[in-house]
């Protein structure tokens, strides 16, 4: 009995003696790699800004203001009362329509129908859901808004292309 013992015991610690570490199957991918695709998205990005400001340059007849999240807008119809804004969790109803920077008409109001939004609690295009906290019931506001804000390196699916700018004229309803 003590022979088997004595047998398991140094089978035992030769066996762990002699572990070796796998080797990755897969090295870890280039950190350049990523460095590159920081500076293409840059490049992109400082290339659809300074398309947006050319198109706001000649659009001297409105004034643009450009918001902390990095879109552009107007106000088509501003209301001067003392109103609410939306805020997290409100429900919004509201129309809107999108064009490209060529002021072509990509979807309608009629096409979008009236649309209706929980703030901060769906899914919808990221820089209308911050212009949109902006606004208060009656006011029209046309946004510009880079690809980064609208439906970035995916597009829509559809109509919006990827990369795409857009440009989208709400007018906002109802606040409840």
């Amino acid at each position: 009995m003590k022979i088997r013992y004595l047998f398991f015991l140094m089978l035992f610690c030769y066996s762990c003696s002699k572990n070796e570490p796998r080797k990755p199957i897969n090295p870890k991918p280039s950190t350049t790699l990523y460095k590159e695709t920081i500076k293409e998205a840059i490049s992109l990005n400082k290339i659809e800004d300074a398309k947006i400001l050319q198109l706001i340059k000649n659009d001297s007849t409105k004034i643009y203001l450009q918001s902390s999240q990095g879109f552009w807008y107007t106000y088509i119809n501003k209301i001067e009362e003392n109103l609410p804004t939306p805020v997290n969790g409100n429900e919004v109803i509201f129309e809107y329509e999108i064009r490209n920077l060529n002021d072509s008409l990509i979807y309608s109001k009629e096409n979008l129908g009236i649309k209706s939004y929980v703030i901060d609690k769906e899914d919808f295009i990221s820089g209308l859901q911050k212009g949109i906290k902006l606004m208060k019931i009656g006011e029209t506001i046309t946004f510009v808004l880079p690809s980064y804000s609208a439906f970035g390196i995916t597009g829509d699916g559809n109509k919006i292309g990827i990369n795409q700018s857009i440009i989208s004229t709400v007018t906002l309803t109802n606040i409840k």
